[in-house]
């Protein structure tokens, strides 16, 4: 009898990769979108099948064409792999299901088959970089998400999109030239692309000067995918000026996957090869991270548009990622890896929210929703809910990574009270910006109190609704999460020396 488990890590990447040509063809375009979300639902339920296993303790080890690693491709999950495996392929079945009304509207009809084709691609493209532990096949599906991602955001129908895309794609493709090149650099010394073959073979060359060159360029392009400060530029009008249900799903898993592939990367490679690599990792990373909480928090305060107020969120949210990860400690990483999903719970429901503001709202600016919760209620409803889990608000799932990031914090000594600071005075800083969306619209005068607004369509207000519960549920109940991301952080704290 057929073994199907340990077939789950290809099914991962090949069934969405080989629907998307398929979907590209189907006409009318409502079958177009039921196979792209029929396609996401069964990704989502195989990720499903994956943690379990993981939780089980099953070696998900593939030899692509029963060629042992490291001649042949190796894919590969663990519970790293399998945490981040849910948030992509979650984000990409919820945001499908939700956003049939809202992508009629944002993309033109005889457009939608290939923009659905372009949605599978970029899902397949991030679930190959979760499960693949080849470099250089990780830098293929890297590109083929980056290339669809960059469709996707250009697809709708304002023509701001196109520079922002554009900003997008240069700064994208320098990312992924730095990556190539410090795999080359890599691949010279070594002789190999294999990720745990690079970590037995990098201490045998006697030359470490090429070594330290390759980790700079795979950390800087990585960095700049992810959208860590200061090379954040291209997120804040990529995620403004995008349809907003791709928002929802880039918001969701985008960063967070380049991150993971920072961190493996780092982890595996050149934490156990480069001498007092933790201490140049932490040294470069937190006062990046602290950076990126403060300024952006900031900015966002200042903000008029509801989803640039968002974007620039996302980035200080990626800097508590980053502050857990610097600490190059146990709990450090939990807390930044349980932050990944923790976040992608809560800006998840908040573009969510701001889909169905958009289905009657036509502009962002945050005067245009004043009263908005008189005509909408569950919409802004949910809206709190996903602000109250960003803020970190106890009984949410953004209090359990803040909790664990402060907790973190306060075993460095006097730097971990400075820390903790900064932690506390972000928080407050998205209690403020995000009380100021719900006080303009439960407290403000319509700006036409003629126009009766209704709510979201059901199904869009359903999955919003479930987006928000999952941040309650995650906060009450959030040992899925923290124990993925503990044992996650196992394995990566097993690399350093």
């Amino acid at each position: 009898m057929v073994n199907w488990s340990q077939h789950l890590p290809v099914l991962q990447v090949i069934i969405p990769m080989l629907c998307a040509p398929l979907v590209a063809l189907l006409q009318p375009r409502s079958f177009a979108w039921f196979a792209a979300t029929a396609t996401s639902l069964f990704a989502f339920v195989i990720a499903i099948m994956i943690t379990t296993g993981v939780f089980a303790g099953q070696d998900y080890s593939y030899n692509m064409g029963s060629w042992p690693a490291p001649y042949g491709i190796e894919l590969g999950v663990d519970a790293f792999s399998a945490i981040l495996l849910l948030i992509v392929t979650g984000a990409s079945a919820l945001a499908l299901l939700a956003g049939r009304s809202s992508l009629d509207t944002d993309i033109e009809t005889d457009r939608q088959p290939f923009f659905y084709a372009a949605w599978l691609l970029a899902l397949a493209g991030m679930s190959g970089i979760l499960v693949s532990a080849d470099a250089f096949n990780i830098f293929v599906f890297m590109e083929i998400s980056a290339l669809a991602s960059y469709v996707l955001v250009a697809s709708g129908g304002d023509r701001r999109a196109l520079p922002a895309v554009f900003k997008y794609l240069i700064m994208g493709t320098i990312g992924a030239t730095f990556y190539l090149i410090g795999i080359g650099l890599i691949y010279l010394m070594t002789g190999t692309l294999n990720l745990a073959d690079m970590e037995l073979r990098i201490h045998e060359v006697a030359d470490q000067k090429p070594i330290l060159v390759a980790a700079g360029f795979i950390t800087i392009g990585l960095a700049l995918k992810a959208a860590v400060f200061p090379l954040h530029m291209w997120l804040p009008n990529t995620y403004t000026y995008a349809p907003t249900i791709v928002t929802v799903f880039l918001a969701a898993c985008s960063t967070k996957v380049s991150l993971y592939l920072l961190l493996r990367f780092d982890f595996f490679v050149f934490q156990p090869n480069l001498v007092n690599h933790d201490i140049q990792f932490s040294y470069y990373l937190m006062p990046l991270a602290v950076l990126a909480i403060l300024i952006a928090s900031a900015v966002a305060l200042f903000e008029q548009n509801l989803k640039r107020m968002l974007a620039y969120s996302s980035v200080a949210q990626i800097g508590y990622i980053m502050l857990g990860a610097s600490l190059v400690s146990l709990t450090g990483l939990t807390a930044g890896i349980v932050h990944m999903f923790n976040h992608a719970l809560a800006k998840g429901t908040l573009f969510l929210a701001v889909a169905c503001l958009a289905t009657r709202i036509p502009e962002f600016r945050l005067s245009d929703v004043s009263g908005a919760a008189r005509d909408m209620p569950w919409t802004m409803g949910a809206f709190v809910v996903g602000g109250l889990s960003l803020i970190g608000i106890p009984g949410t799932a953004g209090f359990i990574s803040k909790w664990y990031l402060i907790s973190a914090a306060l075993g460095e000594g006097i730097i971990g009270i400075a820390l903790v600071a900064v932690i506390v005075v972000s928080s407050l800083m998205a209690l403020a910006y995000i009380w100021r969306v719900i006080e303009i619209a439960y407290f403000r005068t319509p700006k036409n109190s003629a126009v009766t607004l209704r709510e979201a369509p059901p199904v869009l207000l359903a999955a919003t609704w479930t987006a928000a519960l999952a941040n309650i549920y995650f906060g009450l109940v959030p040992s899925l999460p923290v124990s993925l991301s503990s044992s996650a952080a196992e394995t990566l704290m097993r690399h350093v020396p």
